[in-house]
């Protein structure tokens, strides 16, 4: 008796996860950079970085 060959089964993976949305205000970095200015005429010195209040430092866009 000859043998018959069975058809194989594909094993597929599930879909890749999309990519979470970056936060519009710190473009996905976590931080945000202020001026700091000093003295009497209120020059800018320099920048501040500091955390992200609206996504708090994840980057990821938060959920409405």
């Amino acid at each position: 008796m000859a043998t018959t060959k069975r058809p194989t089964t594909r094993r597929t993976s599930a879909p890749p996860k999309p990519a979470p949305a970056k936060c519009p205000v710190c473009k996905g970095a976590g931080e945000v950079s202020r001026i700091v200015r000093v003295g009497r005429k209120r020059r800018a010195v320099g920048e501040q970085s500091g955390l992200c209040l609206n996504c708090l430092g994840s980057g990821e866009a938060p959920a409405d």
